[in-house]
């Protein structure tokens, strides 16, 4: 089901984008893939490599800021560096394979693709981990932009001329609005549909099945308005 947060205001969709190919920007865990079982893997192997307790379990609850934020939970901080390069080094042989595409990822992507156009994924994640994901999962992207948080964002989702982008976290909210995107939230993540909500989302999903037909809608009104 899609809903429009009345409270918000929705950008025009032909503003700084109407004579230019419709983009739509996507965010990857919990958006685009359900990362869960292989950061766990990852975050288990990293606390056997160190001999360091970290609460896997936990540490996936909490997805989408920046990697440093939960290393900072288990090492001091003069290790978080060190320890966020480890655990990145040793990524590619734990999680990789673990990871599953969201119901309705591939689908969404090419929603995308039948409007003519642009699907980019603009993420936290570290690029080249973020890259392998998307290859594995046969997820086929235009450009992958890495290691961006929350309103920075928005640097990426301006230089790719991105009108819309989707996530699930309230950082991707926020990234969109700092673009002047519209933000399309998916409620599959760590944040309820009602924090989502609250942070400004201007279309809220239950998850990335609905996105194709609210697509559909959003280009035809674009075109509309271009013609």
């Amino acid at each position: 089901m899609a809903t429009m947060a009345s409270h918000t205001p929705v950008p025009d969709p032909t503003v700084a984008t109407a004579s230019k190919t419709l983009t739509v920007g996507f965010d990857l865990d919990m958006t685009l893939i359900d990362s869960r079982p292989g950061i766990k893997a990852a975050y288990q192997a990293l606390s056997a490599a160190t001999g360091t307790y970290i609460d896997a379990d936990q540490a996936i609850t909490r997805l989408g800021p920046p990697l440093e934020q939960e290393i900072r939970r288990w090492f001091p901080e003069e290790r978080v560096a060190e320890m966020s390069d480890l655990y990145r080094a040793m990524y590619p042989e734990h999680a990789i394979t673990g990871t599953l595409a969201m119901p309705g990822a591939r689908e969404a992507v090419a929603a995308v693709r039948r409007h003519g156009g642009r699907a980019i994924v603009v993420t936290a994640k570290y690029e080249p981990n973020a890259k392998l994901h998307l290859d594995h999962l046969d997820i086929d992207a235009d450009a992958v932009i890495g290691s961006l948080w929350a309103e920075a964002k928005a640097e990426a989702l301006r230089e790719h001329g991105a009108s819309v982008y989707v996530g699930d976290h309230t950082g991707d909210v926020r990234g969109a609005h700092t673009a002047d995107a519209l933000s399309v939230a998916v409620a599959t993540g760590p944040c309820a549909a009602d924090e989502l909500r609250a942070a400004g989302a201007h279309v809220l999903l239950d998850d990335l099945t609905a996105f194709p037909a609210w697509l559909a809608e959003y280009a035809a009104e674009r075109d509309r308005r271009s013609a």
